[in-house]
């Protein structure tokens, strides 16, 4: 089977440069599953229910999310009833949503999708280490192929959940930083590796956010009010191939920049 994972969409520019991709992407890769953290989509924080819909509506098969999953109050119906729109599970002990999706590939196949928070630097409720066991040997009672999107900050704690989880689930791949990494791999157990695969959005920016407005906050401490920048728009990911064991045999970065 074949996975098309997209990096941190980030803000309106972001999900429409998604939408529009969607469809090249599909006919050039072929993808089986199809997966979207779109944390950032509403205006850098969060996701609207209007956003998830349209995602949905386009084919994507799960929505993960991240810190500010939260944030969107109006989302919180659509993670309680809504399957495939998902949030980290370890994000806080009650709350709506869950952090395991899974999903039918074929008459006899399934996926599993599992999302968890990084513990360093960030408010998760517990350590994603303290939940991931429980929340894989679910995942592989129902399905062959099992992913992992970790929102964490520390490129550590990234590498150090995919090799506890080597051998065990097809993929683990990060999000959250926005910046993609340039060590995709196949771990020595099948399972497919990347620290974090980037961001779908505005690249004339820092990290998604208008330079200006970072700039003056390091030069003079003073805050300002985040917004979404416009230039260098690019889709970021990547395709992750398995095979019928649902042991990974290729991971290929995606980096898409579109015109105009």
């Amino acid at each position: 089977m074949r996975l098309l994972v997209i990096g941190d969409v980030v803000g309106g520019v972001g999900l429409t440069a998604i939408l529009q991709s969607l469809p090249v992407l599909r006919e050039e890769h072929a993808p089986d599953l199809t997966i979207v953290n779109a944390e950032n989509a509403a205006n850098g924080t969060g996701t609207s229910p209007r956003q998830a819909r349209d995602l949905l509506d386009a084919g994507v098969d799960v929505l993960t999310g991240g810190n500010h999953t939260f944030r969107r109050r109006e989302l919180y119906p659509l993670l309680s009833s809504e399957p495939r729109v998902i949030r980290p599970h370890n994000l806080a002990i009650r709350g709506p949503g869950s952090g395991l999706a899974v999903v039918p590939l074929d008459a006899e196949r399934n996926a599993a999708v599992i999302n968890l928070l990084g513990a360093i630097f960030m408010d998760a409720a517990m350590s994603p280490f303290a939940v991931v066991d429980e929340l894989v040997e679910r995942a592989r009672e129902r399905a062959t192929y099992v992913f992992v999107d970790l929102h964490a900050e520390a490129t550590s704690e990234k590498m150090a959940m995919g090799r506890y989880l080597d051998g065990r689930v097809t993929a683990v791949f990060g999000t959250h930083t926005h910046v993609q990494t340039a060590d995709e791999r196949v771990l020595d157990g099948g399972t497919a590796y990347i620290s974090d695969l980037g961001m779908t959005g505005p690249h004339d920016s820092v990290i998604g956010v208008a330079s200006e407005i970072i700039l003056n906050r390091f030069l003079t401490g003073a805050p300002g009010r985040f917004e979404v920048a416009e230039g260098d728009v690019r889709v970021q990911g990547a395709v992750i191939d398995a095979d019928e064991r649902g042991r990974a045999t290729a991971i290929r970065r995606i980096d898409l920049p579109l015109e105009g």
